[in-house]
């Protein structure tokens, strides 16, 4: 059984999103490996298509404890098109190392247009 040595999984992500309105999304970051690390999440506009992350692209996670320490963080995705993509393009890097470990697309996620032409406020 080979795991990465640190994991990001979404908390309940969304499963459709409307075009042109940002979204928030947390993510559980999660070290498996014997040592803390000193975490950030990096995301990398160049393999993003469709759904992209909006502001601030690398985001300080900090130290995050060994065996199965965790924190969570949210970002910001709007969706620039219709149809159904993959959120991916995520990498942890351990600042105190350099080492860049690629994550796994996080999700999928079904774009829809928002017909109306008006943005609609989400309560």
């Amino acid at each position: 059984d080979e795991r990465l040595p640190v994991t990001v999984e979404p908390i309940s992500p969304p499963s459709t999103m409307t075009m042109g309105s940002p979204e928030t999304v947390s993510l559980l970051v999660v070290n498996h490996s014997s040592q803390p690390m000193n975490i950030q999440l990096q995301m990398r506009m160049s393999e993003q298509s469709g759904v992209v992350i909006c502001g601030q692209s690398y985001l300080s996670v900090g130290e995050v404890g060994a065996s199965g320490g965790s924190t969570t963080v949210d970002i910001r995705l709007i969706a620039l098109v219709r149809g159904l993509f993959k959120i991916q393009g995520a990498y942890c890097v351990d600042l105190s190392t350099g080492t860049e470990l690629k994550q796994p697309p996080l999700f999928q996620v079904f774009v829809q247009g928002n017909d109306s032409g008006v943005e609609e406020e989400k309560q």
